[in-house]
C-alpha cells in the first residue's frame, strides 16, 4: 500500500524507524496533494514552505536521537476554521480572505507540540453551517468516490482529503454532525468527543467565544486507531482551566466483543423516512457484528421523549449558533421567531426562534436537557452502546440552489428536506456525548456509508474501541477509485 494511505502511526512508526525521511514523506503527500486534489479541491490553503522546514527541523531532531512526539514528521492537515499562524481563517467569508491570526488555535499548538508537520487547510461551507461543502472564497469540494456527489459538512474537506490520502490524520469540527457525517459520506472514521474534552479557542470567525455550547473539537482519520491518537493529542483542559484540571478518561469497561450489549436504533418516527439503501447496508452491519457475539436490542431506548429531545436540541443548537450573529441578523429572525410563536413549526421558524431566546427561556431548555443526560447516563449503565446512523442518506449530488432550509435530498425515489435529518445529528450532540462513526461498506449504488456509535459521558475510548472491533473484522476504510497508487 502507498505510504500516504497507510496510517498515522504507520507514517510516523516509519520515519521514527528511518525507513523515511520527515522531507520524503511530506514530499510524496504534496505530489498526491497535487495530482488528486484539483479533481476534489479539498485542501484549500497551504504553506508547504513552513512545512518543508519544519519536515526538515524534524529529521534534524530524528538524526540526533531526538523525537518530539508520537506525530514527529507527520504530514497533515486540519479544517480551515482552525487557527494556524500564517494562514486565513475565514469560515468560508470573503471578507476575512485577508486576516490573519496571531496566535494557532489550542488545539493546533497541542499537535504541533507532538511533533506534527501541518503543511494545509481544508474546505468548509460557509459558517460552517452546512451539509454541502461549498463557499465564495473557495469554491466546491467534491467527494472522492464520486466528484458528482458532495463529500458533507461542515468538514467535508477533511473528510475528502483524507479518503483521498492526502493527510493522514485531520482535524475537525461538529455541532450538528459536521465529524461524523462527512465521515459517513466519505469512508472514514471521525471522532465527536464529549462536549468540552478539546478546546476549541481559536476555531471560528475572529472573535468566536472559546466555548460555544455544544460545539466540538475532534479528530478525523482512515484508521480507528489514528482516532485515539489524535484524541489523545489534542483533547486536555485548556486556556485557564489548564492550571489545574487533568483529563483522565476511563478505559473501556469491557474488552470481549462477546460481553458487550449493544442497543440498536436504525430508524425513527422523528426524522425522514431513511433510505433504503443505507438502511439496508447499516442493517447487514449490525447483523454481521451479533454474529460476532455482541448482544443486540432492536428496541431499547433511553427513558426519555427523542422527538422532544430534538426540539430542545435545535433550540439550544441554534441559540449557540446565533450567539454569533451580528446585531442586523439578529434582529432580522424576529419576524420568524414570531411565526415560531403563532405556532409554525417550519426550519426557518424554529431556527429564528432558537436565536432569540432570552435566557430564561434557554435555562429552561438546558434543564430538560440536563434531565436528559441523566437518562442517557442510566441507559448507559444498562447498555454499552447506541448503534445508529449519522444521516438519512448516503451521498447525494451537489445542490447550490437557493438556501439550505429549501433544499431536498433524494430518498428512496422521492424528495425529503436535508435539515430534518439533524435528528440523527443531536442524538447524541444536544446532550454532549461522544460519537464515533466507523465505515460500514458500500451501498448498493457503490458509495461509502457509516455506522454512529454512541457512548456514555467521558466514555469516548468506549466507541472508538467498538470502532476499532468493527474495523478489525468487517473491515473499514477503502481506497476511492483512482486514489490507489
Amino acid at each position: 500500500m502507498h505510504i500516504c494511505l497507510q496510517s498515522a502511526e504507520a507514517q510516523a512508526d516509519a520515519i521514527a524507524r528511518r525507513e523515511i525521511s520527515a522531507v520524503e514523506l511530506l514530499d510524496a503527500t504534496i505530489d498526491r496533494y497535487e495530482r488528486l486534489n484539483p479533481a476534489i479541491n479539498a485542501v484549500v490553503v497551504t504553506q508547504l514552505d513552513v512545512a518543508r522546514d519544519r519536515a526538515t527541523a524534524a529529521d534534524s531532531a530524528t538524526v540526533g536521537g531526538e523525537s518530539w512526539g508520537p506525530l514527529h514528521g507527520l504530514p497533515m492537515t486540519i479544517k480551515e476554521a482552525w487557527d494556524w499562524i500564517g494562514s486565513p481563517s475565514t469560515s468560508g467569508h470573503a471578507e476575512l480572505s485577508d486576516w490573519r491570526p496571531e496566535h494557532n488555535s489550542e488545539a493546533i499548538d497541542r499537535l504541533l507540540a507532538a511533533g506534527a508537520v501541518i503543511y494545509g487547510k481544508t474546505n468548509l461551507p460557509v459558517s460552517m453551517a452546512d451539509w454541502q461543502t461549498f463557499n465564495p472564497v473557495y469554491g466546491t469540494t467534491s467527494n472522492p468516490w464520486n466528484t458528482d456527489l458532495i463529500p458533507g459538512g461542515s468538514s467535508g474537506g477533511s473528510a475528502a482529503a483524507l479518503a483521498a490520502g492526502l493527510t493522514a490524520l485531520e482535524l475537525g469540527s461538529d455541532i450538528g454532525a459536521s465529524i461524523r457525517n462527512p465521515a459517513h459520506y466519505c469512508g472514514v472514521f471521525g471522532h465527536k468527543p464529549t462536549f468540552g474534552l478539546v478546546p476549541i479557542a481559536g476555531h471560528g470567525n475572529p472573535g468566536s467565544p472559546t466555548m460555544l455550547d455544544i460545539g466540538v473539537g475532534g479528530p478525523m482519520a482512515r484508521y480507528a486507531s489514528d482516532l485515539t491518537l489524535g484524541l489523545d493529542t489534542v483533547a486536555g483542559a485548556g486556556g485557564l482551566d489548564a492550571r489545574g484540571w487533568k483529563l483522565d478518561l476511563p478505559s473501556p469497561r469491557k474488552h470481549n466483543p462477546q460481553d458487550l450489549r449493544v442497543a440498536v436504533m436504525l430508524e425513527s418516527d422523528c426524522c425522514v423516512v431513511q433510505d433504503s439503501e443505507l438502511t439496508d447496508q447499516l442493517a447487514t452491519t449490525v447483523a454481521a457484528l451479533g454474529e460476532l457475539g455482541v448482544t443486540l436490542d432492536y428496541h431499547a431506548r433511553p427513558e426519555i421523549d427523542l422527538e422532544q429531545a430534538h426540539h430542545h436540541y435545535m433550540m439550544l443548537l441554534r441559540s449557540a449558533t446565533g450567539s454569533e450573529y451580528l446585531a442586523d441578523a439578529y434582529e432580522a429572525q424576529k419576524e420568524h421567531a414570531a411565526r415560531f410563536g403563532a405556532g409554525d413549526r417550519d426550519y426557518r421558524a424554529v431556527a429564528a426562534a432558537g436565536i432569540t431566546l432570552s435566557h430564561w427561556e434557554w435555562a429552561r431548555y438546558h434543564r430538560a436537557r440536563e434531565d436528559d443526560r441523566l437518562a442517557w447516563d442510566a441507559f448507559f449503565d444498562d447498555y454499552d452502546l447506541l448503534l445508529c446512523p449519522t444521516a438519512a442518506s448516503a451521498a447525494y449530488p451537489h445542490d447550490h440552489q437557493g438556501e439550505r432550509a429549501d433544499r431536498t435530498i433524494p430518498v428512496n425515489g422521492g424528495q425529503e428536506s436535508t435539515v430534518d435529518q439533524l435528528f440523527w445529528a443531536g442524538l447524541s450532540c444536544g446532550v454532549y456525548l461522544p460519537g464515533t462513526v466507523a465505515p460500514a461498506g458500500l451501498t448498493a449504488s457503490g458509495v461509502p456509508c457509516g455506522l454512529q456509535i454512541v457512548a456514555g459521558h467521558l466514555r469516548d475510548r468506549e466507541s472508538i474501541a467498538f470502532a476499532s472491533f468493527m474495523e478489525r473484522e468487517l473491515g473499514g476504510y477503502q481506497v476511492p477509485p483512482g486514489c490507489e497508487s
